[in-house]
């Protein structure tokens, strides 16, 4: 909800900039705001998922692919994500999201986003995200049909499978007991 007005201007702001391909590199330019940090004075660890949403924003609205979406009913639905911190982004400094699709498989698009300032990475994130409509999994055929096939560069690196495996939940219709081993 803290990101809501920042990102209804996003989707007017983005719209008025330069097309992208879905799996093109959207780069946002940003300042750290006193709503982005901590008691620290740095941008807060669970900050930085929520400023990544503005950059995958900002790729599906460039690309088109926020319109076709929301025609055809289908919400992206994070479901899984893991980041790595290198350095603190301070009150006032500017910076770039950078986001890009680094593929997909049967059940899920992969992006990577980077928090950029002068040239080097700050902090870099890998999202698993679906697509749904009335509750249910857009699937992959569906998503291709509508923008197109990846082109060969679009890889997933060996890890990316290791990682969903080794930190998935049971899906929302198998139950998952609280118990601790």
């Amino acid at each position: 909800m803290h990101l809501l007005l920042r990102t209804i201007m996003l989707l007017f702001t983005s719209a008025k900039r330069s097309p992208l391909s879905a799996w093109g590199t959207s780069s946002l330019p940003m300042r750290v705001l006193p709503t982005d940090i901590d008691i620290a004075l740095h941008v807060n660890n669970g900050m930085y998922f929520s400023l990544m949403d503005l950059g995958r924003f900002d790729l599906m609205v460039r690309s088109g692919t926020w319109r076709k979406m929301r025609r055809k009913g289908w919400s992206p639905v994070v479901s899984g994500e893991t980041i790595s911190f290198r350095k603190s982004l301070q009150l006032w400094q500017r910076y770039t999201i950078e986001t890009r699709i680094i593929g997909l498989d049967s059940r899920a698009i992969y992006l990577e986003q980077r928090m950029v300032a002068d040239g080097e990475i700050y902090a870099r994130a890998h999202i698993a995200t679906r697509f749904v409509a009335k509750g249910k999994p857009v699937s992959q055929e569906e998503i291709i049909a509508e923008f197109g096939e990846p082109p060969a560069v679009v890889e997933l690196p060996d890890w990316i499978h290791e990682w969903r495996e080794n930190n998935a939940l049971p899906g929302a219709r198998r139950p998952a007991p609280h118990v601790w081993h």
